[in-house]
């Protein structure tokens, strides 16, 4: 039994996806409430619209004039035109009828704007990735490599044939414990981002820094399905730190080896050239040994000023087992040389055992250098103290270094660590001393503050942790 025109109308609007009846010349004769609402036709067509005309000018069109036959069925992707919105892109099916020698062809279109959208974000996001300046890498939920993107090979020296499927662990420079990793996985498995400072390798072995940042990919479901590596290259960076660091410890240490130079030096060469006469025209045995022994402390004095000048050459920033007592009580005995020095106590109070930490001796050697020099200066050459004490808790290792100085204006205290930042005369310094040692604590994973009041002195408060395995040095 053939359903009635009305019913056949209300079936008609019960589809969701647009629906149009087209006689042979393409006029509409009929459609859905969807296409209505759609392309603002009216209930009474009459045949005066043709379905062309609901399209865009640059929209593709279904191929009428082929159907027929056999051949009764296409699909196209079209644009329809909407009442005061922006084009809708469709997926249209059309089907042919014949009937006789008419044709009938129904068409039934389906809204895609949605997956058009979203792949066109996708393919915004593809070039984003493939063609920005940072390595980035995407793997899957198990952390194997799914791609890499050309600054990624550049970076790393490796082709992406070599990545794809292998773990990150191909490039690490295996300077970081399997706990370290953990706590990274940890992080990420659990929808969180991780972000730090990683020292990475390239294919053949030279070191890469990178600012990492690994962010979980999620499903729909709120499931990580893989994670995203952003890396910001710091190599550059890293070594015009170095560079940096190196000229302020040149500053402060040639200065002093400089001095020690001048001041020890001529007389030093005078005793020497006297001992040796003297070794030479004394006979008696004891006289001989005596003069042995002060030839010796010569020598050891020269060994003194020659590992001064030493220390001012390039570190090779190795990490090693660090007594950091020790090393402070090495940058004491430097700077004790200094003629501002001669009427300043120093002392020193370890109030628990103090471990040996994973660090780099000559750069914490150059904090303490720098921070007991600025100590020094501000007691003028006039009698003082500066006091040193040692802590640890469960986590770290505080050093605390205090003076008796002239302190520090509140209004120049919040500015201490700035770069070239400085309050003594011009040619006495560059102000890049603290702003150095700032930047070598904070590259420890450790942090440095400082108190004072004005004319009653300074006390500034290193603070190292215990286990500084993740920091950037190693």
């Amino acid at each position: 039994m053939a359903l009635p025109p009305h019913i056949l109308q209300k079936v008609l609007d019960l589809v969701p996806d647009m629906c149009f009846v087209l006689r042979s010349d393409l006029t509409i004769i009929d459609c859905n409430r969807r296409a209505r609402a759609v392309t603002g036709l009216s209930t009474t067509l009459q045949g005066t619209v043709t379905f062309p005309a609901l399209l865009t000018s640059d929209s593709p069109r279904p191929p009428f004039d082929t159907l027929g036959g056999a051949n009764g069925f296409s699909e196209t992707e079209v644009r329809f035109h909407q009442t005061a919105r922006r084009a809708m892109d469709a997926l249209v099916s059309v089907r042919c009828i014949e009937d006789g020698d008419d044709r009938l062809f129904f068409v039934f279109g389906r809204d895609i704007s949605e997956s058009k959208q979203r792949e066109l974000d996708l393919l915004r996001f593809s070039n984003v990735v493939h063609y920005t300046v940072n390595p980035i890498q995407i793997t899957d939920a198990q952390g194997r490599m799914i791609y890499v993107n050309p600054a990624f090979e550049r970076s790393t020296g490796y082709s992406k044939e070599e990545l794809i499927g292998q773990n990150p662990s191909v490039i690490s420079s295996k300077k970081y414990t399997s706990e370290f990793w953990s706590r990274v996985w940890d992080t990420i498995s659990s929808g969180k981002v991780w972000n730090s400072e990683v020292e990475n390798r390239r294919k053949d072995g030279t070191p890469i820094f990178a600012q990492l940042l690994i962010s979980p990919i999620m499903d729909m479901e709120g499931k990580v399905v893989g994670y995203l590596g952003s890396h910001r290259d710091i190599t550059e960076q890293k070594a015009l730190e170095q560079q940096l660091m190196h000229s302020q410890k040149m500053e402060s240490i040639g200065t002093l080896a400089a001095g020690i130079a001048h001041e020890v030096g001529n007389p030093l060469t005078s005793i020497s050239s006297i001992v040796q006469v003297l070794q030479r025209t004394v006979d008696d045995e004891f006289a001989r040994d005596k003069l042995g022994l002060v030839q010796s402390q010569v020598h050891r004095i020269t060994k003194i000023i020659r590992d001064l000048v030493d220390f001012s050459r390039p570190s090779n920033y190795q990490v090693q087992p660090t007594d950091v007592v020790k090393v402070l009580a090495d940058a004491v005995e430097i700077v004790k040389m200094g003629k501002k020095a001669k009427e300043v106590t120093f002392s020193t109070n370890v109030r628990h055992r103090i471990p040996l930490l994973p660090l780099v001796p000559d750069q914490l050697a150059q904090v303490f250098i720098n921070i007991l020099l600025n100590a020094v200066d501000s007691l003028h050459g006039k009698k003082g103290i500066i006091a040193t004490d040692f802590e640890r808790d469960d986590d770290s290792v505080l050093v605390t270094i205090t003076d008796n100085g002239e302190g520090i204006s509140s209004e120049n205290l919040a500015k201490v660590f700035e770069p070239f930042f400085t309050t003594k005369r011009v040619g006495e310094g560059t102000g890049l001393g603290l702003w150095v040692s700032y930047g070598i604590i904070r590259s420890f994973r450790g942090d440095i503050g400082v108190t004072s009041e004005r004319g009653k002195g300074t006390s500034f408060r290193i603070q190292v942790p215990l286990n500084p395995k993740d920091y950037s040095h190693g």
